[in-house]
């Protein structure tokens, strides 16, 4: 195959900037209410009194912002202001502190849990917006939610993070990120999007304090999350980090690989670097075990069934792409980099959605478009396929 690596990121600025970019401009933003709407449905249709979720609104936040640093547009800021706005008007809880979980169509707190990982989403999106607006008070509230996780979130008996808390910071009984998941009290995900945030706050809050707890996340992926045995990832533990399950995600475990390296550079912890990077490439070797001939990468492998689900996830595709250029970037190896073209490929010819805009939810196994699975939503938002046009603009 052709390496034209110039061409490659031609393709993927053009991606970024004509195509999934202006889909959010010109669809999502919700002039009634504020905010964004919540959801465009699989036969992009919107859906105006859908309810508004926190992860989708900090994502939105962090790609437009992330945009707005690498091409100065100004349209991206506009979109980014309007962003942090709302979640700071209407996300943020007044009362007790931390991100509200969801909203409805009119910006009132429907479910008011304390979900982790969404905290950690407000915290990159509110820490990239200050990286071009300096806009202090997004500083200050990215601030204070680092300062919440530690103390409500952080296990200091065994180390790591728990899931989820109700309102006022109390036991919820069920954690679940969403119902496809164990009910388990830490998970791989949730400390995964722990340390991007972290990573992301210190490039504007040089805090030793977060330094520290960014070494101390890295040692947990290395100690605790990372199987020795088989280089995946573990996705769901007890308190004593117990593994509750032998599954693992091929998405997860090629973002994962590339995350981790990103913050053992940004924290500048030589040693811990020297050992992270002995693990980046089997991380990488073992989830391109679910690489298909096609160029698209499986969604999970299932322990209890023996099952590899071989649905081909948007945001999978977009992750194994920055995961494989930086095992490329890493050690010079082609075979990575064929990853990269054959996998850009498969997104050029299987998951962008030339009639309509940005990216499908995802490909079943026998090939179709999955037939009700949001187009934008709750879950589906511009960051993982808008950060893997945007991470090889900036790499290239």
């Amino acid at each position: 195959m052709n390496y034209n690596i110039t061409q490659l990121k031609a393709e993927v600025e053009r991606e970024l900037t004509k195509n999934i970019l202006p889909f959010w401009i010109n669809k999502m933003p919700d002039t009634e209410n504020g905010g964004f709407f919540g959801q465009i449905d699989a036969n992009n249709k919107i859906i105006k009194d859908a309810p508004k979720g926190g992860i989708l609104n900090s994502r939105i936040l962090w790609t437009f912002s992330a945009a707005f640093r690498l091409t100065g547009n100004p349209q991206y800021l506009e979109m980014a202001e309007r962003a942090k706005e709302y979640l700071l008007s209407k996300f943020i809880d007044k009362t007790y502190g931390g991100v509200y979980w969801q909203l409805d169509a009119q910006g009132n707190a429907t479910d008011t849990k304390k979900q982790i990982y969404n905290l950690g989403f407000a915290i990159y999106g509110l820490s990239e917006y200050y990286r071009v607006s300096n806009d202090v008070q997004a500083l200050e509230e990215a601030i204070k939610l680092f300062n919440l996780i530690e103390l409500h979130s952080y296990d200091p008996l065994n180390n790591g993070y728990f899931e989820a808390f109700t309102r006022e910071w109390g036991e919820i009984a069920d954690m679940r990120l969403s119902a496809k998941d164990a009910n388990e009290k830490k998970t791989m995900n949730t400390h995964l999007h722990i340390l991007e945030p972290y990573t992301n706050l210190y490039r504007v809050w040089k805090s030793p304090d977060l330094k520290h707890k960014i070494q101390n996340l890295i040692r947990i992926f290395l100690d605790n999350i990372l199987n020795k045995d088989n280089h995946h990832l573990g996705l769901f533990f007890d308190e004593e980090w117990n593994s509750k399950s032998d599954s693992f995600s091929y998405g997860h475990d090629i973002e994962a690989a590339w995350l981790i390296h990103e913050a053992a550079i940004e924290i500048d912890d030589k040693a811990l670097l020297a050992e992270v990077r002995k693990h980046i490439l089997p991380i990488v070797d073992a989830a391109l075990e679910g690489y298909q001939a096609d160029g698209s990468l499986a969604y999970e492998y299932d322990a209890e069934t023996r099952h590899t689900d071989t649905e081909r996830h948007w945001w999978v595709q977009a992750e194994s792409i920055v995961g494989a250029y930086d095992a490329y970037e890493l050690s010079k190896d082609a075979k990575y980099l064929d990853v990269v073209f054959r996998t850009w490929e498969y997104i050029k010819a299987y998951i962008i959605d030339k009639k309509h805009g940005e990216w499908i939810w995802s490909r079943m196994p026998d090939g179709n478009i999955h037939p009700t699975q949001d187009k934008a939503g709750f879950w589906k938002c511009p960051y993982h396929n808008g950060r893997m046009c945007m991470e090889l603009m900036a790499r290239i």
